[in-house]
């Protein structure tokens, strides 16, 4: 684990990180970030993982009053809470490597909520712990600082992927599918049984009140009503491929996806028509919730 403390004016700062121009690499990167945004991260630290870069500001990213931080940290910031964070980010790459491709994290801790949405935007980070940018994730320090060290491994898995895979920018790939997919990554070698992983979903199901379709754009939103359960819906959805007809298959899934319309891409992938597999993923809910 690399580590560059930034204590010093910006424009040293800049120089002490990049040397001579052009130089490239991990701290040219660390260099251009900064740039975009120095009122931001003016005197900021670098911790650079073995293929990870995480950029964080001392003193943020504490979980608020009342509010305890993961366990054994104390919060985000620091040289324990960014080196711990390039670890984890380090492994979710492996992970999200085997499935969904190669990445290179970078992953960005601001201090405060409202910088959090200033990188983010216009993506919001309402409601999240951390959010997927074309090349970087920006933790929202508030929610990730409560985040248990299980779900601090799931996020930065599931925003990794997004990451990997470009999030399916080709804008009519179902909504479903890339986050879903995104969880399928995340929560792999978790060890977060299924009940506990869809805790609001199963609670729906126990009452009586199964999905009856695959959850829209709508149901992603922030502020949906069934946030919650859309993103489960969708994780099982993709889980349920993968039980069913091996991880390759979902990635081909994914892939027919990004280049057809969903009904395609599922005959394609899988052999099924919209209408059986939404019926085939309705009875996997019921019997992996009830």
């Amino acid at each position: 684990m690399r580590v560059v403390w930034l204590w010093a004016a910006l424009a040293g700062l800049l120089a002490a990180l990049t040397g001579p121009p052009g130089a490239g690499g991990p701290l040219s990167l660390a260099h251009a970030v900064i740039r975009e945004h120095p009122e931001i991260w003016s005197g900021a630290e670098v911790v650079q993982g073995e293929r990870s870069l995480v950029i964080g500001r001392p003193g943020g990213a504490q979980g608020g009053a009342g509010a305890p931080a993961g366990p054994g940290l104390a919060g985000l910031s620091g040289l324990a809470g960014l080196s711990d964070l390039a670890r984890r980010a380090d492994r979710a790459a492996l992970t999200v490597a085997r499935v969904a491709g190669p990445v290179r994290p970078l992953i960005l801790v601001p201090a405060t909520t409202d910088q959090a949405a200033r990188l983010a935007a216009p993506a919001t980070v309402s409601g999240l712990a951390a959010v997927a940018g074309t090349d970087r994730v920006i933790i929202e320090p508030r929610s990730f600082a409560r985040l248990t060290d299980a779900g601090r491994d799931v996020v930065l898995a599931h925003e990794l992927t997004h990451v990997a895979t470009g999030a399916a920018a080709d804008g009519h790939t179902p909504k479903w599918l890339i986050e879903g997919f995104a969880d399928y990554v995340g929560y792999l070698g978790a060890g977060i049984p299924v009940p506990t992983a869809a805790a609001e979903l199963a609670a729906e199901v126990r009452a009586g009140s199964p999905p009856a379709a695959l959850p829209g754009p709508s149901s992603f939103a922030a502020g949906s009503a069934r946030l919650a359960q859309a993103y489960e819906e969708a994780w099982l959805a993709c889980r349920y491929v993968a039980g069913r007809f091996g991880e390759r298959a979902l990635v081909t899934l994914y892939r027919e996806s990004m280049r057809s319309d969903p009904r395609t891409a599922l005959g394609r992938a899988l052999g099924m028509t919209t209408e059986e597999f939404t019926a085939a993923w309705r009875e996997y809910v019921r019997s992996e919730l009830s």
